[in-house]
């Protein structure tokens, strides 16, 4: 017996009607990292957890903390007064170090320190990609901005459990000291979430304009700075660089930078200054002559006098 084929089928007359193919439109990669996307966002989940004591003085204890961020386990150091009950909180930001060479109590412990003395209870977080925290996306900053967000969220979360090692914190007060990079991230959180920022002291920080810090690192890096950043359209930039957002931002502004710093232009600083006085917004804006990008004696003892008594009037 022969095998047999199937029939052959022949092309129809009227060929089927096609089905319009439509393409899901590119996802903008920049827009997650808007001001306003950021303030959209929760923030928070998870404890704060002490891994242990590094120190104990006559005035606080030093301990080293976890946090959770995004998913990322993050790490950094709180200083909790002996004497006292309730604590108003004072965060305080590093600036750049290179990732290698950064050790959790670096050179702003000495800020974090007097403030702690002065009665605040102090955290200083290390942020993403400094070791032992997690590696993560930093875009911009904005990463380690959400990192400092989701540190507020879990501290005025935790701070609410009488139990807790938060106990003694008073989320409700939460002020911010930023040096450098950190006051960069500084501005930025207090511009994403304002209710939850009481006072924010900005010492030789970083532009809130993103075109003018990338044009710097691109001078720090020899022209090597990433092709996210480089490729921004403006109007993203706009969207993300805080300094076009400064009608959102609430607490009352201290504002110091040294006039011989020759890795931050003071020009920033002046310029952030006349945008705020323009508003009508609460700021306080200080010139240290012959300082550099780092204060050291007289003027940086200073410094810590006018932040602590900026804090204590906010």
């Amino acid at each position: 017996m022969l095998a047999t084929r199937p029939p052959t089928r022949l092309p129809s007359a009227t060929p089927p009607a096609s089905t319009p193919v439509t393409t899901a439109p590119t996802p903008d990669p920049y827009a997650a990292l808007s001001v306003a996307a950021l303030a959209e966002r929760a923030y928070g989940g998870g404890l704060l957890r002490i891994e242990e004591r590094l120190e104990q003085n006559d005035d606080f204890a030093r301990y080293l903390i976890r946090y959770p961020s995004d998913g990322l386990s993050l790490f950094g150091f709180m200083n909790v007064p002996h004497e006292g009950e309730r604590f108003p909180v004072a965060i305080v930001l590093h600036g750049f170090i290179e990732p290698a060479d950064y050790d959790v109590v670096d050179y702003t412990t000495r800020y974090a320190d007097a403030l702690a003395r002065a009665g605040y209870m102090v955290f200083h977080p290390n942020y993403r990609n400094y070791p032992p925290s997690d590696a993560g996306d930093n875009p911009f900053r904005v990463g380690y901005a959400v990192d400092v967000l989701n540190l507020i969220a879990i501290i005025r979360a935790q701070s609410e459990d009488p139990t807790g090692v938060l106990r003694r914190a008073d989320g409700n007060y939460i002020h911010l000291l930023g040096h450098s990079m950190g006051g960069g991230i500084a501005l930025r959180v207090a511009i994403v979430w304002p209710e939850a920022i009481r006072a924010l002291a900005l010492y030789a920080a970083m532009s809130g304009d993103e075109a003018q810090n990338f044009a710097r690192i691109q001078e720090w890096a020899g022209g090597r700075a990433g092709a996210f950043e480089r490729e921004a359209p403006l109007t993203a930039l706009r969207a993300i660089s805080p300094i076009y957002h400064l009608e959102q931002l609430q607490a009352p502004v201290g504002i110091h930078h040294g006039t011989a710093d020759t890795v931050v232009p003071p020009a920033w600083s002046d310029d952030l200054c006349a945008r705020l006085q323009a508003r009508a917004h609460p700021v306080e804006c200080f010139r240290y002559e012959r300082q550099p990008h780092t204060f050291r004696g007289a003027a940086d003892a200073l410094l810590q006098d006018r932040v602590i008594d900026f804090f204590r009037r906010h």
